[in-house]
Formats: C-alpha cells, sequence, structure tokens
C-alpha cells in the first residue's frame, strides 16, 4: 500500500512539475516563433494581433489603448506570480529528486535541460489559420 502510494505522489508531483513548466513557458516565452515577446509592451502585442488578426489601423489602435491601459497592472501581477511559479518548480523538481537513484537523477538532469531547448528551438505552432487543405 506504502509503495502504490508514493508512486502517486511521484506521479502527481510529475504532473505539477510539467503543468507548472507548461504555464511558465507559455507565459514567460512566448517571443519564440513571432509572438509576442515578453515585456514588448502594448505597442508590441497591437503589432502581433494586428498581424495575426488583420487589423484595420483603427482596431490596432483601439487594442493597443486596451493593452496601454491595463499594462501596469498585468506587470505587477505577473511580477508576483512568476516568483512563486519558479518556487513551485524548483521544489516540485526537488522532490521529484529525492525519489530517484543517482542515475534516474542524471537523466531526470537531462531530460528537463533537452525539454528546455526543445521548446526554446520549437516554432510557434500558428493557431488562427487554417491548415492546409481546411477552410
Amino acid at each position: 500500500m506504502l509503495g502504490r502510494s508514493r508512486t502517486w505522489a511521484v506521479a502527481l508531483l510529475a504532473a505539477v512539475f510539467l503543468a507548472g513548466g507548461a504555464a511558465g513557458w507559455a507565459l514567460g516565452k512566448r517571443g519564440a516563433g513571432g509572438g509576442p515577446r515578453p515585456g514588448g509592451g502594448p505597442d508590441a502585442i497591437a503589432a502581433y494581433l494586428g498581424r495575426r488578426l488583420d487589423l484595420t489601423q483603427v482596431q490596432r489602435e483601439s487594442v493597443r489603448a486596451v493593452f496601454a491601459r491595463h499594462h501596469a497592472e498585468m506587470q505587477s501581477i505577473w511580477g508576483g506570480v512568476r516568483p512563486r511559479l519558479d518556487s513551485l518548480r524548483a521544489a516540485v523538481r526537488t522532490e521529484v529528486n529525492a525519489q530517484l537513484t543517482p542515475e534516474q537523477r542524471t537523466r531526470y538532469a537531462r531530460l528537463l535541460a533537452d525539454l528546455e531547448h526543445q521548446h526554446d528551438e520549437r516554432p510557434r505552432r500558428d493557431t488562427t489559420s487554417p491548415k492546409p487543405g481546411q477552410h
């Protein structure tokens, strides 16, 4: 019974790690592949949406104004969330490492580095345009 609980605990920790990593990557590294860069501000976001959504100049200016109005608040919230997310990710990694053998720890570290590298190198998928052959 204890072995089964330990397996579930490790699985849960891995799921939390992956969810945290995915959220961190999605929020913190949008710049890879043509999205607006973090910290790019309202101009960068409006330009990105303008290209992706074929906004008119009036729409682009209106969208930019919306982001400009809320920019400071969004930065403040992200500033509070990012350290917590990084801290949780580090705690999860530490707890997962405690469950592993030395050889598994080495492989786990390599796996995490590979995943980070793959994410940094992966082109962003365009989810707003239809795939070839779709309408």
